[in-house]
């Protein structure tokens, strides 16, 4: 299984470098934007998300919640990237499971890749106990569980302006309580994730919280 994580998409050089080797041609992608239907204001982000892979391939965009199986999953077969849009995180992982798409993308990814995007990223995870929703509860493991492709957290929009709640400070305390690692990335970060290796692309920051509190961080690119 190859998965890329990231907390917004393909947003820079080496993000669209790693997805590139990954497909080794042209690159269609079928793109999930779901979770966005639960998340409220201005979708100007999506929007710039969609033109991401505008500009990298051709892109159908695919809402599993308001279309049937019979519809959608042919339309993911033609792809060679399933990404997984961000928004609410519980949301999607409902309809992940509601659509039945949980059953199907086993064997989908073995011959395609996995994009995440924020929400999409925190559902491969065992729980999705890394989501604003739950990561700063009193108990973030009571969070519905993740499709358990990875076995860490995935916390996205780490450092950002739009997302103070999301510093040093409440990430390290709210680690104490989470039950594995947890990859912090800000918007130009990702997770390559082969076969149960990990390597992180980035062009920003990010940091590894290590279970039990202990953590390294790294602000320079990884090439």
């Amino acid at each position: 299984m190859k998965l890329l994580l990231t907390s917004q998409g393909i947003t820079n050089r080496a993000l669209s470098t790693a997805l590139k080797k990954l497909v080794r041609g042209k690159i269609r992608t079928a793109f999930i934007p779901t979770a966005a239907n639960e998340a409220a204001g201005d979708k100007r982000w999506l929007v710039e998300h969609y033109n991401d892979f505008i500009k990298l391939g051709t892109l159908d965009i695919v809402d599993i919640s308001a279309i049937d199986k019979r519809e959608w999953l042919p339309r993911l077969k033609k792809a060679n990237v399933i990404c997984m849009g961000g928004g609410n995180t519980a949301y999607l992982i409902a309809k992940v499971r509601e659509s039945g798409l949980d059953k199907e993308l086993p064997s989908l990814l073995k011959t395609r890749i996995y994009v995440g995007i924020s929400a999409g990223s925190i559902i491969t995870g065992g729980s999705i106990a890394s989501s604003g929703a739950y990561i700063f509860s009193a108990d973030p493991n009571s969070a519905p569980s993740g499709l358990s492709y990875v076995d860490f957290y995935v916390r996205s929009h780490y450092k950002e302006k739009e997302h103070p709640e999301f510093n040093d400070r409440k990430l390290a305390a709210a680690a104490k309580r989470l039950n594995g690692d947890m990859y912090a990335l800000d918007d130009n970060s990702g997770l390559l994730y082969i076969n149960g290796k990990v390597k992180v692309i980035s062009e920003g920051k990010w940091r590894l919280f290590r279970f039990k509190n202990k953590f390294m961080e790294f602000r320079k690119p990884v090439p």
